[in-house]
């Protein structure tokens, strides 16, 4: 009978960390599951490293099928989740090595994104073989190295969701005839930016990935979204959405973020979702419109935190069950260190050797290319000043009179916005 099987000794401890995903429960009600029919006692740790790395072994949950089996279909995490860092002293990471040992864990599963997939790896080097670590890939950034056609869970659910959400705004645009600037999550990527853009039909998106690896001034945002407002008067409308990555923060160059006082987290990232860019670039947009002559109703929005502790859509509540059943299997058969995915069905682990960049310490991260079709489609779609409209008499000619501009100036003033 399931559960029924003798105890291992080892028991399997699992924990979340960095911020909520659509899903979370579904691993592990899976991995639960599958260890205990294995054998295997789990201890579900309460709000990631957090009490862990201060030596406190009372923050936990003991996991079974009775209280686990029903949940893959809810959002949030039963178990908390946290962002909490062991490494930043070695005390802290004793600590959190002593109290596990304690616990008598000998399996580890960790759920999260870059930053928990480098906590894994450390703490599984740090325990000198005494613990057998898997880490399962979770972000609604969807940026963690795995192969570019493998979503991390929880990305997919936030699309939809984010999709859903834009297309109400996008009818409130065209029934009041103004504007959003709605900003998603995205730390450094704009792949669900994209993802919301493109299903969702925006009328235009920006993302960091379409400005290369410099840093960007903030004056040429401001003229690639005037230049689609202007675009989409000349053509008759003064509505519109343009969906912005908030990773663009990190493009501005130094001058512009001294200006913004950003906070930093426990691994010395910019908390981007503290800072207001939707509301910046609307006050700039429209104050650079007015000088122009132009009024325009511009609102902005942040959707993201409405995206992360959803319920999971079918594709995610079926896609976690397989990645939680495919960590205990892969501890089990005595793998260690190493991420798993699932490729054309089937549980391929991938060492965190070839995850993480051995000079920075870092989680390598997947950007979206823009050399592909996937891309291309979403850039053809788009309402967006080009180079044919800065080299074409009559579109240049109603661009400029729609902006109160001559053309020569309209396209001086523009230039930066076509690249």
């Amino acid at each position: 009978m399931p559960g029924t099987k003798k105890r291992t000794g080892k028991r399997l401890a699992i924990l979340v960390g960095g911020g909520p995903a659509p899903g979370i429960n579904g691993v592990i009600s899976a991995a639960t599951i599958e260890a205990v029919n294995r054998g295997v006692e789990v201890l579900g740790i309460k709000d990631g490293f957090k009490w862990l790395a201060e030596g406190d072994t009372t923050r936990v949950e003991k996991l079974g099928i009775h209280n686990t089996s029903r949940i893959h279909n809810t959002g949030g995490s039963i178990i908390g989740i946290s962002r909490a860092n062991p490494t930043t002293s070695p005390e802290r990471m004793r600590n959190t090595l002593k109290a596990l040992a304690r616990l008598g864990v000998g399996y580890v599963i960790t759920i999260g994104g870059d930053g928990t997939l480098c906590l894994a790896n450390k703490l599984e080097k740090e325990s000198g073989g005494k613990l057998k670590v898997a880490h399962v890939p979770k972000t609604i950034d969807n940026n963690i190295m795995i192969p570019s056609y493998i979503p991390t869970f929880g990305y997919e659910t936030a699309r939809h969701i984010g999709t859903r959400l834009v297309h109400f705004l996008m009818e409130d645009a065209r029934t009041t005839g103004r504007w959003y600037f709605v900003v998603t999550m995205g730390r450094l990527t704009g792949h669900l930016a994209l993802g919301i853009g493109k299903a969702s039909g925006a009328t235009l998106t920006v993302i960091p990935e379409e400005f290369g690896r410099g840093k960007i001034k903030l004056g040429k945002l401001v003229s690639k979204l005037e230049g689609a407002i202007i675009k989409r008067l000349a053509m008759g409308r003064t509505d519109g959405v343009a969906i912005l990555a908030e990773g663009l923060t990190e493009k501005l160059d130094e001058e512009d973020l001294s200006k913004l006082n950003l906070e930093k987290d426990n691994f010395g990232r910019l908390r981007l979702s503290e800072v207001d860019i939707g509301e910046l670039l609307k006050e700039r947009t429209m104050k650079a419109l007015s000088e122009k002559g132009i009024g325009t109703r511009i609102i902005d929005k942040v959707i993201g935190y409405e995206l992360r502790s959803a319920p999971p859509i079918p594709f995610d509540a079926k896609y976690t069950r397989e990645l939680g059943y495919s960590a205990v299997k892969f501890l089990m058969g005595g793998g260690t260190g190493a991420l798993i995915t699932i490729q054309t069905g089937k549980m391929v682990p991938i060492d965190f050797s070839e995850l993480i960049d051995p000079v920075k310490d870092r989680a390598r991260i997947r950007f979206v290319d823009i050399r592909t079709e996937a891309y291309e489609v979403a850039d053809r779609y788009m309402i967006k000043l080009r180079e044919d409209d800065l080299n074409d008499r009559k579109k240049l000619a109603a661009l400029a009179k729609a902006a109160n501009m001559k053309p020569a100036e309209f396209k001086a003033y523009f230039s930066q916005a076509v690249y």
